[in-house]
C-alpha cells in the first residue's frame, strides 16, 4: 500500500513538472488595476501527454505552484484559447472546473475576472447554454470574452503580458477574415467543444461544431 502511494505521488509530481515545463500556466505582471495576471495558454497545455491525469494534475499544480506565487494579492486570469485543438491540448471542462474548485474560498474571492481570449463561436455557445450549470455562478459571472487582443489591452497593460505566437497569428487571421468570429467562415481547427471533448455528464448532443 505504501509503495502504491509513493508511485501515485511520483506520477503526480511528474505530471505537475510536465505542466511547469510546458509554460501553459504562468504569472505575467499586473493588469491596469495592479492585480496579478495568471496567463493560461491553451495551446501549450500538454493534454495528450497528461492523459487521464489532467484533472488531478491541474488541481495540484494550481494549489502547490500557482497560488503560492499569487500570494494574498487579488488576481485575474487571462485564458488564451487561440488555435486550441481538443485532441492535443484541451484539458476538458471537468479539469478546468476542478482547477477552480481546488482554490480556497479566499482565493476565489480574490479572483476578479477571467478574460477568455479568442473564444470562437462554439465556445460562446457552449458557455451560454451550459456554463451556468457546469460552473459556479461566482466564476461564470467573472467570465469576459475578448475576441481580439486589442480588447484585452483595455484591461491588461500591453507590456505586462507576453503574447504567445499562436495568439498573434490567430488575431491577424481574424483581422483578415472577420466572419470567422460568427461561424460564417470556417477555420482549419476542429471543434473543441463537442461531446467527446467535454468529459462531463451533461448532454451536448444538441451542440454542433460551427467553426
Amino acid at each position: 500500500m505504501v509503495e502504491l502511494i509513493h508511485e501515485t505521488d511520483d506520477a503526480m509530481a511528474e505530471a505537475e513538472l510536465l505542466l511547469e515545463r510546458s509554460r501553459a500556466i504562468t504569472l505575467h505582471g499586473r493588469d491596469k488595476r495592479g492585480r496579478a495576471v495568471v496567463r493560461i495558454v491553451g495551446k501549450y497545455f500538454p493534454a495528450r501527454a497528461l492523459g487521464g491525469r489532467a484533472e488531478e494534475a491541474l488541481r495540484g499544480y494550481v494549489r502547490r505552484r500557482v497560488l503560492p506565487e499569487v500570494g494574498e494579492r487579488e488576481f485575474v486570469v487571462v485564458y488564451v484559447h487561440s488555435l486550441v485543438d481538443r485532441g492535443d491540448n484541451f484539458p476538458g471542462v471537468a479539469a478546468i472546473r476542478a482547477a477552480h474548485e481546488a482554490l480556497p474560498s479566499a482565493a476565489k474571492e480574490r479572483l476578479r475576472a477571467v478574460y477568455f481570449v479568442h473564444p470562437g463561436l462554439q465556445a460562446r455557445l457552449f458557455f451560454a447554454t451550459l456554463g451556468r450549470f457546469l460552473f459556479s455562478s461566482g466564476l461564470y459571472e467573472k467570465l469576459r470574452y475578448m475576441s481580439r487582443l486589442e480588447y484585452l489591452w483595455e484591461h491588461v497593460s500591453k507590456g505586462e503580458m507576453q503574447v504567445p505566437e499562436c495568439a498573434r497569428r490567430h488575431d491577424e487571421e481574424l483581422e483578415r477574415r472577420p466572419l470567422m468570429d460568427y461561424g460564417i467562415e470556417a477555420t482549419d481547427r476542429r471543434c473543441m467543444f463537442d461531446a467527446a471533448s467535454m468529459d462531463t455528464s451533461a448532454s451536448l448532443h444538441s451542440l454542433r461544431c460551427i467553426s
